[in-house]
Order: C-alpha cells, then structure tokens, then sequence
C-alpha cells in the first residue's frame, strides 16, 4: 500500500523537479536489481544434504557390567534438556558453578567467537543484495593556451552527482548462496562449540569440587592417623624405656609417625593444588564458605538414567556441531561447482552533471553508465582442484560426524558400566573397612597384654589406612561418575535464569 501511494508522488514532481527524475529513474533500477535477485536465489548447485545414519547400535550394552533397571526406566526422556541445576543439587556446589559461568575466561573465549561467526555470516548474507552508493564531484581545471582549442587559456568547471552499484555478482549460480549457507552452518557449530565448553565448565567445576571434598578428606583421615600414631609412638617409648619395647619396636612406630606425617603435608598439598585448580575454573578466589570439608558435606546427586534409546546421543553438542560443519562441507561443494559457471557482474551509475554547480540538475543534464561483465572460465585447472577438495572435505565431515557419534556411545557405555558396578563395589569396600578396623584394635589390645608382637599391630594398621583410603576414592569415583554420565549424554546446555541465583 505503501509503494503505490508513493510511486505516483514521484511521477509527479519529475516533471517539476530534475533531481526526482534521477530518482525515480535510480529506483527503476533497484526494482529491476531486486527482480534479478529473486529470480536467481532459486538456484544452487550445491548437492542435497542427507543425515547419515548413525554408526551405533540403537539400545544400549547389555550384560552383568550394567544396570538394566537404570536404562529402561528413564527419569528424563532427553537429558539434553536438562537444566544443570535439576541435577548438581547441592547449594554450595550451585553457586560454585554459577562463579564460573559468569566468570569463567574459556567461556567468554567462546561467546566472542560466536559474536566472530555471526559477523562473518552477516557479511556474506550482505554479499547477495546489491551495494548502493552515492557520490558527489566537483572541481575546476585550468587548461594552458597551448592545448586549448581556442589557443586561450580557458578554466574549466565540472560537477556531478551519482547514484549506482559497483562491481555487483548477480548469484546465478548460487555460488554467493553457497557461501552465505557455508557460513550459517558454521555460525551454528559454533554455537554449539560454547554449549560444549559451557558443559564442560560445568562438568568439571563438579569434578574438582568433588575432588577437593574427598582430599580434604584424606587430609582428616592423615591427620587423625598421625595423632594415632603419635599416642602409639608415645607409649612405645614409655614401654621401651621399662624394657618392655624393644628398640626395633621403637623404629617401627617411629617410621609410621613419620609416614603419617608425611602424608599430612602430601594431602595439604592436594588440596591447595584443588583449590587454586578451583580459582582457575571460576575466575576468583574460592570463597571459603562454599568449599566442601569432605565428601560427606556434598548433597547427593539426583539420579540420572541414559534414556531409552542410543538416538538421544544426537542431541550432544559435539555431535550436533560436526554435523553443522558436515552441513558447511555440502554448501562449499555448491560454491566450488559454480566456480566452472560464468561470473556475471554488474556496475551501473544514474546520475546529473553539469559544467555549473547552479545547473547540476536541469534538464537534458542526465548521465548514466550501465556496464555488465562476464567471466567465463576456459582453462583453469585450479577449478578442477576446487572441487575435488570441497568433495573430499564432505567425505572428511561425514567420516568426523560418524566418528563422533561412535566415541559418544563408547563414552556413555564405559560410563554405565561404572554406574552399573560401583555400587557393588562400595558395598564390598565398607565391609573390608570394617573388618581391618575389627583387626586393628584386637591386635593393639593383644600387642597391649604382651600376646602379640608389635608387627601384628604394624601390618593392621597400614591395611586399615589404605582401606580407609581406598573407600574414599570408591565415593570420589561415584560422585565423579555422576557427573561423567550427565556431561557424555550432552546435558546441562540450558542456561539458568537469574532469579534461580
């Protein structure tokens, strides 16, 4: 309704007025340009995508590694639609995670190189419309008696206004489409590049605050040994100097004071190494509130099952990336086959010029230059080239896609199998714990009443210690395997609202 009302305006004042004669001449033009586009953006050369089918069973491993109840009972239909808080419940660990999304230097990295990818997809969109410009000339030039052609030195005045498009690629071919499709393609694999490190930021956020519980730990653990064993070592040399400890007695309590020592300063460590590990992950300085004492201090993870079916894998971001570029592979083949087409380019100017600057827009002061070029390759062998590697770059994407989706099933699969036994092992593990504490306190007793050797008691209480030990790395492997499930099904991409803070 717009354009109609307006045309007729134009048509009008022309004949009044010379500059909306140029106009209205110059939007002919565009209109015409603009037809030329519409008919040309239905062509492309560029060869159909088709998904490839996945490389991977449809169900899940079988057998006594995994927990068959877990994978047919599913709490979540796609995982990839998971919020991360409706999984990492603990509070600490919450706000933990939301210090490194809004800290974290990796995943700013990534945002930016959206922002990159998205200009670069902006630039070739704007490739397919044609650039109008505008310009205005002026200036005087003093011609000398000698190549006047009146034999007199003469001044001579110009002016010009131009209204035009300079050297425009009219897409027959599609080669522009191919291109701009190229680069929307890989604008979206970069998108999926930041859900991937977003997820990864998150994963291991909860891994290195899962590992810091259980060094802090193993710290409590080494520092109530070793107050243990200094009350051991105490009533060794108390006995020893009555003669009811012999000196090699004495040495041996005196290497386990040491080895516990040892391992306090071995776990302190540790957990210094986790914290500034911590620091990294979330940009600043870990407030000390919010770190875990022990495992024990971290809430339970909710349970998180795989699904039903293998094809919820195709929701993880690494797998929908390398198809996006697989995508990107396809559209270049359509830019490398229209290269054996004619390049057809356009550059035309409508505009006034006159030898005053008071008649720059009188009549019969019109001037336009229309000046189309075709390039039609004859001879080039590089073209030839062109295309074979845009074709083996799609056979490179899909062998990629392929192997992805591959590692993604092999990720999840070794994953479950821990889910499916780990359990058992806990289970065995406390027993062990409880029967080399069982031990340990009857040797001590009998070492006490003179019935047993102190070797006895030595020999318990390394065994106790590695168990207790061992039993926190089965609890640390647990938790982590929490995490190691939800990161390999692609979960947690969705970003939390601010009011969940």
């Amino acid at each position: 309704m717009n354009i109609k009302l307006f045309t007729p305006s134009i048509k009008y004042h022309a004949v009044h007025n010379p500059f909306a004669r140029h106009l209205t001449r110059f939007s002919k033009v565009f209109y015409m340009s603009m037809t030329i586009v519409m008919l040309a953006s239905s062509c492309t050369l560029a060869p159909e995508y088709v998904k490839p089918a996945s490389p991977i069973p449809h169900e899940w491993p079988q057998g006594e590694a995994y927990d068959d109840n877990t994978q047919k009972s599913s709490i979540y239909s796609n995982v990839a639609t998971l919020n991360w808080q409706n999984f990492f419940t603990d509070k600490r660990l919450q706000k933990i995670i939301y210090l490194a999304l809004e800290n974290n230097r990796d995943l700013q990295i990534a945002a930016l190189n959206i922002e990159r990818a998205r200009g670069i997809y902006g630039l070739r969109r704007a490739e397919i419309l044609p650039a109008i410009n505008t310009n205005a000339t002026g200036g005087e030039t003093r011609v000398p008696s000698e190549l006047s052609r009146t034999g007199k030195a003469t001044t001579e005045e110009q002016y010009s206004v131009n209204f035009g498009i300079t050297s425009w690629e009219i897409d027959f071919f599609g080669r522009i489409r191919s291109l701009k499709e190229q680069a929307l393609q890989e604008y979206l694999a970069t998108e999926q590049a930041k859900r991937i490190v977003q997820t990864a930021l998150i994963s291991e956020t909860a891994r290195v605050y899962l590992t810091l519980g259980a060094d802090s730990k193993n710290l409590k653990l080494s520092q109530n040994t070793l107050e243990t064993q200094e009350n051991i070592y105490n009533l060794i040399r108390e006995r020893y100097s009555v003669g009811l400890a012999t000196e090699i007695e004495l040495h041996q309590a005196q290497t386990q004071l040491d080895t516990a020592d040892k391992n306090v300063s071995v776990y302190t460590q540790l957990t210094a190494l986790d914290q500034n590990a911590l620091n990294l992950l979330i940009g600043l300085s870990s407030p000390e509130e919010l770190l875990p004492q022990t495992l024990t201090d971290i809430s339970v993870f909710e349970k998180l099952s795989a699904g039903l079916t293998s094809e919820i894998l195709l929701n993880r971001p690494d797998i929908l990336q390398s198809e996006h570029q697989l995508k990107a592979a396809f559209a270049n083949i359509g830019a490398a086959r229209a290269a054996f087409f004619p390049f057809i380019s356009l550059t035309s100017t409508f505009g006034t010029a006159s030898d005053e600057l008071s008649g720059l827009f009188n009549s019969g002061s019109d001037t336009w230059t229309l000046s189309p070029t075709i390039n039609l390759p004859i001879f080039d062998t590089r073209i030839w080239a062109s295309l074979r590697v845009s074709e083996t770059d799609r056979k490179i994407a899909q062998t990629n896609y392929e192997k992805t989706i591959q590692i993604a099933f092999r990720e999840v699969a070794d994953t479950l199998a821990v889910a499916g036994t780990i359990d058992q092992q806990l289970k065995s593990q406390k027993s062990i714990v409880y029967s080399t504490q069982t031990i340990y306190d009857l040797s001590s007793d009998r070492y006490l009443q003179g019935i047993d050797s102190y070797l006895s008691v030595l020999d318990a209480q390394r065994t106790l210690y590695t168990a207790q030990q061992d039993l926190v790395s089965l609890n640390l492997a647990k938790l982590a395997n929490h995490v190691k499930l939800y990161e390999v099904l692609g979960g947690g991409a969705n970003e939390a609202n601010d009011n969940a803070k």
